[in-house]
């Protein structure tokens, strides 16, 4: 099958001008009349002019009495000017119109009643307390100028200068068409068989393209067929859309057809970008529409979108381009990078003594888990290879910065119990978020030894003393006054198929040629445990079978096993259960927050103390099942081991 070849891949700046400089917005998005009320986040056409001023009277702007000054001049303490009702004043609310010949208003408080008479022992200024006519507003002055978003500000002051209706640039419309074989319809509500997917990239972009101020809509997915695909397309390009977004087929496999499809209606102007993810996308014309072919992974969908579709349809209506607030942030971990491309890198953000750390989440395409963790984003630049632990970056933020303030974050070992625990620390008055890295329980005391985590999930096991996590504490940070809180005994073991079709009884069995491993990655606990087991044993970790077969979470091991990837993995019997694995026990083990002892008073620390003191948190953490609670909330100390 032959294959598609990249053009030359370009800067992201390149191809949006590229783009920009082919379309003809002038002919291709229109200019409509609206009401006022509904104008809100649209973009003006023109200038908008006041047709009458605000206000259009000489209003009172305090509760009193209306005066003209000139009779106030001679009132003195003492020695009043007593003015008679009707002819030297008349009440007056705050945005009463003042009565002819009045231009002043006296506070009521500052009016002593005599009867009918006012007695007044201050003169006043002319214009005091007046809201003059055309003191906001003047007929005939520009209020709003060409090509300005419409605030909802804005529609109070339009309406009170007496302009109802108004002309703005049409609203950018954008089609969506998702293709493949491989996916599945969302709304038949599909079951996925083998090799298939439910089609998602295609309503997230809408719902993005919505929260960006443009219209979208989706058509039904469209299988790998030049012909039915060019039928899709045409379809979208005759129809009133500005832009027709084909979402997947646009990288280098033989069943990529977006490229030749946009060919066959226009031109590519960009195929390939320097950008990672995102490479692949595909920005063309046909008939004066804006045509896109977006990468099938979601992340590289999403840059595409962000980084060229909506910096090209803003420009379409006239419209800046919408820009994130952006944060220092410390990179808890270092991060390689490749050079020439610019990459997106995703980040869980919060708040660790005086500075915001970010945790770099998983850089694959395909993750759309890293989309909704996520709560900023960081530019590696196509000149840098990497960015270093502890280097202060620029994140973009997806979400308001106080959600940073409400991040706890924490480094370590992974542990089922923690969804549980972020559960209960978003249902509090006061939601905490909690932003969870599994990089091990060495990489955890790591973080803390940086100032990169307020608290480190650990479990690690010292077999010389019998003792969890102290040890490796006092050795590896000696200077740091730490506390540890035990969360929960859990237990260890072999994660393997149902019915154990391998037979597996031990440690030992690992070594038989036939049984492929799972192993959990360097400087995890587990793979800590594991490592003892195997010395215990006797087996050379070289005879085992996908012993370098990494992955970072109990559940990810579970899952290796479920789908036939791995005959054994070591892990909690929680994941086991979960996925309705075998287990066979091995070890019993304590996991404990190691937190320093300066961020115990943290109002996030403390809100996690609170949470797994809780008999709801204990309750939901036995029911997951392999854990024990005896010891859930307690500050452990130095030769406790399991608490027996």
């Amino acid at each position: 099958m032959k294959r598609n070849i990249y053009l030359k891949m370009i800067p992201l700046e390149e191809a949006v001008a590229r783009a920009k400089n082919a379309l003809d917005r002038e002919t291709l998005v229109g200019v409509e009349t609206i009401p006022v009320e509904r104008a809100a986040g649209r973009v003006t056409a023109e200038p908008v002019i006041a047709r009458h001023s605000s206000p259009t009277f000489h209003g009172a702007a305090m509760d009193g009495i209306a005066v003209r000054a000139e009779s106030t001049f001679a009132a003195r303490e003492g020695a009043p000017v007593r003015l008679a009702p009707g002819r030297d004043f008349g009440f007056v609310n705050t945005g009463n119109r003042l009565p002819d010949g009045m231009d002043a208003v006296i506070m009521i408080e500052n009016v002593v009643m005599d009867g009918d008479t006012a007695a007044i022992e201050a003169p006043v200024a002319p214009w005091t307390h007046v809201r003059r006519i055309g003191e906001d507003i003047v007929a005939t002055e520009m209020i709003l100028p060409r090509h300005r978003r419409i605030t909802p500000y804005d529609v109070g002051a339009l309406l009170s200068c007496g302009v109802y209706d108004i002309a703005v640039y049409e609203t950018v419309r954008i089609v969506v068409i998702p293709t493949g074989d491989e996916i599945m319809d969302y709304t038949l509500r599909p079951e996925p068989g083998p090799g298939q997917v439910v089609e998602s990239n295609s309503m997230m972009l809408c719902a993005l393209a919505q929260s960006l101020g443009f219209s979208a809509r989706r058509m039904p997915p469209v299988p790998d067929d030049p012909e039915a695909l060019a039928a899709a397309f045409e379809s979208a390009l005759s129809s009133d859309a500005h832009a027709v977004v084909l979402v997947a087929g646009s990288s280098a496999g033989s069943k990529d057809y977006s490229r030749s499809t946009i060919a066959r209606f226009g031109e590519v102007y960009v195929h390939g970008v320097s950008a990672m993810p995102g490479k692949p996308s595909i920005l063309g014309v046909c008939r004066g529409k804006l045509a896109v072919g977006a990468p099938g992974y979601p992340v590289s969908a999403v840059v595409c979108f962000e980084e060229l579709v909506s910096p090209v349809c803003a420009w379409l209506g006239r419209a800046a381009p919408k820009c994130r607030p952006a944060v220092p942030v410390r990179l808890a971990r270092a991060v390689p990078s490749k050079l020439g491309l610019v990459e997106f890198l995703r980040l869980a953000v919060g708040r660790v003594g005086d500075h915001y750390v970010g945790l770099p989440l998983g850089r694959g395409a395909g993750m759309m888990t890293t989309l909704t963790k996520a709560q900023a984003v960081t530019r590696i630049p196509a000149e840098a290879e990497g960015i270093e632990a502890g280097k202060e970056v620029a994140a973009e933020l997806f979400v308001d910065v106080t959600d940073l303030e409400r991040t706890l974050v924490a480094v370590g070992s992974h542990d089922n119990t923690l969804d549980i625990l972020a559960d209960m620390l978003m249902r509090r008055d006061e939601p905490v978020r909690l932003a969870s890295s599994h990089v091990g329980s060495m990489g955890g005391l790591t973080a803390l030894k940086s100032g990169a985590a307020l608290l480190a999930g650990s479990h690690l096991f010292d077999p010389e003393t019998g003792d969890f996590n102290f040890p490796f504490l006092n050795k590896y940070l000696p200077d740091m006054d730490l506390v540890a809180v035990n969360l929960a005994l859990r237990h260890q073991g072999f994660i393997i198929a149902p019915g154990n079709p391998k037979g597996i009884r031990g440690v030992a069995d690992l070594a038989r040629p036939e049984v492929r491993f799972v192993n959990r990655q360097k400087g995890a606990g587990t793979r800590i445990l594991f490592d003892h087991h195997l010395r215990q044993a006797g087996v050379d970790p070289g005879r085992v079978t996908g012993y370098g077969h990494e992955e970072f979470t109990h559940m990810a091991v579970a899952v290796n096993v479920q789908t036939g990837a791995a005959d054994c993995g070591m892990g909690v019997y929680a994941a086991a259960r979960a996925l309705s694995l075998d287990f066979l026990p091995v070890a019993r083990e304590r996991y404990d927050l190691i937190i320093p002892r300066t961020f115990l008073d943290d109002p996030k620390i403390q809100a996690i103390l609170a949470v797994i003191a809780t008999p709801e948190f204990t309750t939901r953490v036995e029911a997951l099942g392999g854990y024990e609670t005896q010891l859930t909330g307690r500050i452990m100390e130095p030769g406790m081991g399991l608490g027996e």
